[in-house]
């Protein structure tokens, strides 16, 4: 029997991760720009990006349909972070453990061509 998959559910936990991967890219790369992120805030977001984007996975099929619609409505850096998420050699990969030089410039490459 197949598991019922609640779409409105699905798509806030998408928006979700996109807007917290610019959130923590963000502040890496400004990090003097938020005096109150510090340290536990910081681990905090994470662990919220990182439980939005196990619920995606979670979702399968449906959540990268659903990552895409997002993308396709805005082509952003944050929604293209989450569709490279879903993929399946990304599955094992957790955002502390990103390259986020290397995940920079695939989200630049990407967006500029697309």
């Amino acid at each position: 029997m197949a598991v019922p998959i609640l779409k409105d559910i699905v798509r806030q936990h998408a928006e979700e991760a996109a807007h917290l991967w610019v959130t923590y890219d963000w502040h890496l790369l400004n990090p003097d720009e938020n005096p109150d992120m510090d340290e536990e805030r910081l681990d905090r977001l994470v662990e919220r990006l990182e439980a939005h984007l196990d619920a995606m996975r979670v979702a399968g099929k449906h959540g990268v349909r659903i990552a895409q619609e997002r993308y396709d409505e805005f082509p952003e850096t944050g929604e293209l972070f989450l569709i490279r998420m879903l993929q399946p050699e990304a599955a094992n990969m957790r955002v502390h453990e990103l390259d986020l030089v290397a995940v920079r410039e695939f989200l630049t490459a990407k967006l500029v061509t697309i």
